[in-house]
C-alpha cells in the first residue's frame, strides 16, 4: 500500500494551513520535522509547490535513512510503532493542512466558492462508500440545501456512460413540476423528485442561474419557527 497516495488521495494542499501547522518554507519547499515517539527517529515531510508530498525517516544516532516502515512485509514491535507514528502524522497533516479536492469541473469549483463566500459553508463528505458525493447544509437547521455528486450519465437517462458532476437542489413542488424538462433540468437524483431537481454541471445552465437557485434552496432549508 502506498501510504502517501492513500492518505492524500482527493486532497489539495492549503499552503496557509501548512504554515499554521508548523511547516517552514524555504523557496518552493515546505518542510515539517517531528521526532517519532518511542523510536527517537526524525520524520521529515516535504511538500512542493505543486502539492507533491515526500517523506524521510532518519535515525539520528547513525545519521542514516530508515526505510523498513515502507516494507509491507516487515514485522515486529519496533517497526510496527514506527509505521503507526508515521501514518498517524501523515493523516493529521492531511486532515489539518489539506482540503477536499473531489470535484474537477470548473462550474463545480465556482459553485463551491460561491457557497463558501456567501454562506461560510463547505461541502460535507458523509459517506466513505461514496467519496464523490457531498452535501451542503444550513448550520441553523441542519437541513440540506444542496447535494454534489458524480454519476454516470446513463443513470440520468442519457446514452453516454461518461461521468458527470451534478447538483441536486430543493424547490417547491410547483417549481419542480414546471422546471424539469429532462434536458437542462432533470428529476432529483436519489432525492424526492417532487421537491428536488438535478442540474449537470457542464455549463448547460449558467453558474449565475444555479447560484440564484442555490439561494432559493438555502431559503427553503431554514429552521422552522415553532407554532404557538
Amino acid at each position: 500500500m502506498d501510504v502517501i497516495k492513500t492518505v492524500f488521495n482527493r486532497k489539495k494542499v492549503n499552503f496557509s494551513k501548512l504554515l499554521a501547522f508548523g511547516f517552514i518554507r524555504s523557496g518552493d519547499i515546505y518542510t515539517y520535522e517531528k521526532t517519532l515517539s518511542g523510536s527517537g527517529f526524525s520524520l521529515i515531510v516535504r511538500i512542493g509547490i505543486e502539492g507533491d508530498v515526500c517523506t524521510e525517516i532518519r535515525d539520528p544516532a547513525f545519521d542514516e535513512i530508515y526505510t523498513l516502515h515502507l516494507n509491507e512485509g516487515a514485522e515486529g514491535k519496533f517497526v510496527g510503532e514506527v509505521k503507526k507514528c508515521y501514518e498517524e502524522t501523515l493523516r493529521k497533516i492531511s486532515e489539518k493542512c489539506f482540503d477536499q479536492d473531489v470535484f474537477k469541473s470548473r462550474q463545480a469549483a465556482e459553485l463551491i466558492e460561491y457557497v463558501r463566500k456567501k454562506y461560510s459553508c463547505e461541502p460535507e463528505f458523509l459517506w466513505n462508500r461514496f467519496p464523490d458525493n457531498a452535501v451542503w447544509r444550513r448550520e441553523d437547521s441542519g437541513k440540506w440545501f444542496g447535494v454534489l455528486l458524480t454519476v454516470e450519465k446513463s443513470k440520468l437517462g442519457f446514452e453516454s456512460k461518461d461521468a458527470a458532476e451534478i447538483i441536486d437542489l430543493h424547490a417547491l413542488p410547483e417549481t419542480v413540476e414546471k422546471l424539469v424538462d429532462n434536458e437542462r433540468f432533470l428529476p432529483g437524483w436519489h432525492m424526492n423528485k417532487k421537491t428536488w431537481y438535478t442540474v449537470i454541471l457542464d455549463g448547460s445552465v449558467s453558474t449565475a442561474d444555479i447560484c440564484r437557485r442555490i439561494d432559493d434552496s438555502y431559503a427553503l432549508a431554514k429552521k422552522q419557527t415553532a407554532k404557538t
